[in-house]
């Protein structure tokens, strides 16, 4: 009896085992998804707030008649955005898929483990029913060599007692977790084909928007004198705009020269001949190499330069939207916003220049150590040269095409004298 009890019971702990180690993937599988799940949506809720905010300034737009690059401009982000959300939307229904065929799979573990539970459970019980009768227990106990033997043999009996109550619980906890799996593969099914039907919507709605890109390239490749002038326009404020900021980041170097030089003459007496062939370089103050580095550590966490915008133009060389054969330049990004906005400070610094660039209205300049943020096409500015200033402090309002219907903010980032993608370092 005392082997045939061993054997059951070592036969239950390695069902057990196994069902713990079941449990545990399971649970782990569903961490794993859910902060899939949680990213995804929150970046469908972004590309959603998006999509949102460019529909508003799309609707201001149309209310010039003729089609305009800026209509052009935001339909071309919205394209964008709505692609970004039919992937995103795809990504969330490959997830479902994922986690279909692992509860299936977990079921399929589940019904192996309920099944050698019931194999083992029905040998426990026909083995009670051969020593039910107390008498044949009483003498199993009294038939023991000596008094530890006996004591070990009452244990036996007790123990299995219990370990038959745990088989009928991890049988009915088993089969309550296979039907929590079944509902679950029948609600993210249902989820699943709900995501399917929005994209296909989706999908609807972008095959609409590119039919009107389509026909807004054509309208608009008509005034191609026009988008050259403008072009032309643009590449001239951003060349005055860039010759304020080197002229900045020149007087700034020439400071820091002079500072150094004062240093090295109280400091030494001799000479070094090659240190005067040597091109000198902006020489951080303390507390500008602290500003800096806290600049630098909140790399692709800053806040954005406005309450709400959306990047209308990209760093960097790229094709025109409409003239094939041009490419345009930005040294910074262009932020469409609403009407009235105002321009904020991404981090803490101090005010290194205000400048008013024909073509690009007012712009401020702002270091935070060995970085410089730039802010124009502001229509005013609320702050003065060398005035220190905080993250998110307002610096000016945006200034408001109304020609085109357009509010657009334009923002670059340099540290010394190279130029960054400030896209890279503004949050999402």
């Amino acid at each position: 009896m005392i082997k045939y009890f061993k054997n059951n019971f070592i036969n239950g702990l390695n069902i057990k085992a196994l069902l713990i180690v079941t449990c545990f993937l399971s649970i782990n599988l569903l961490k794993g998804y859910a902060q899939d799940k949680k990213v995804l949506e929150k970046n469908k809720k972004q590309i959603e707030k998006d999509i949102q905010l460019t529909n508003l300034l799309l609707s201001e737009t149309k209310k010039n008649k003729q089609a305009s690059l800026t209509q052009l401009m935001l339909l071309n982000t919205q394209i964008n955005q709505r692609e970004d959300l039919i992937n995103t939307t795809l990504k969330e229904i490959s997830l479902l898929d994922k986690q279909i065929r692992q509860n299936t799979e977990i079921i399929g573990s589940l019904e192996i483990n309920l099944k050698n539970l019931k194999e083992e459970y029905a040998k426990t019980i026909c083995n009670v029913y051969r020593t039910r009768n107390s008498y044949n227990r009483l003498m199993f106990i009294f038939a023991a060599k000596d008094f530890n033997q006996a004591y070990k043999r009452l244990k036996y009996l007790q123990e299995y007692s219990s370990y038959r109550k745990r088989q009928a619980e991890m049988i009915v906890s088993t089969e309550k977790n296979i039907s929590n799996k079944i509902e679950e593969i029948k609600a993210k099914k249902a989820g699943k084909e709900i995501l399917k039907e929005k994209n296909e919507e989706e999908k609807s709605i972008l095959a609409t928007e590119k039919d009107q890109k389509n026909s807004m390239v054509k309208e608009l490749q008509h005034k191609e004198s026009e988008l050259k002038k403008t072009i032309k326009e643009k590449e001239k404020a951003a060349r005055n705009l860039q010759k304020e900021i080197e002229k900045i980041i020149a007087a700034e170097i020439a400071r820091a020269a002079a500072a150094s030089k004062v240093k090295k003459t109280n400091n030494t007496t001799a000479t070094n001949t090659k240190t005067n062939k040597t091109p000198v370089k902006y020489e951080l103050t303390p507390e500008e190499i602290l500003a800096s580095g806290s600049f630098a550590k909140n790399k692709g966490k800053l806040p954005w330069p406005s309450e709400h915008g959306i990047i209308t133009s990209s760093f960097g060389e790229h094709p025109h939207p409409v003239l094939k054969e041009v490419k345009i330049k930005n040294n910074g990004i262009d932020i469409g916003t609403n009407r009235g906005a105002t321009a904020r400070v991404i981090f803490d610094g101090i005010v290194s220049g205000v400048v008013a660039i024909p073509g690009a209205q007012k712009a401020v300049i702002v270091r935070h150590g060995e970085y410089l943020t730039v802010y124009s096409n502001l229509s005013s500015v609320f702050v003065k040269m060398g005035e220190k200033i905080k993250t998110k402090q307002a610096i000016g309002t945006v200034y408001s095409d109304n020609e085109n219907a357009k509010t657009e903010l334009h923002l670059e980032l340099w540290q010394g004298s190279k130029m960054l993608n400030p896209a890279e370092w503004i949050a999402r």
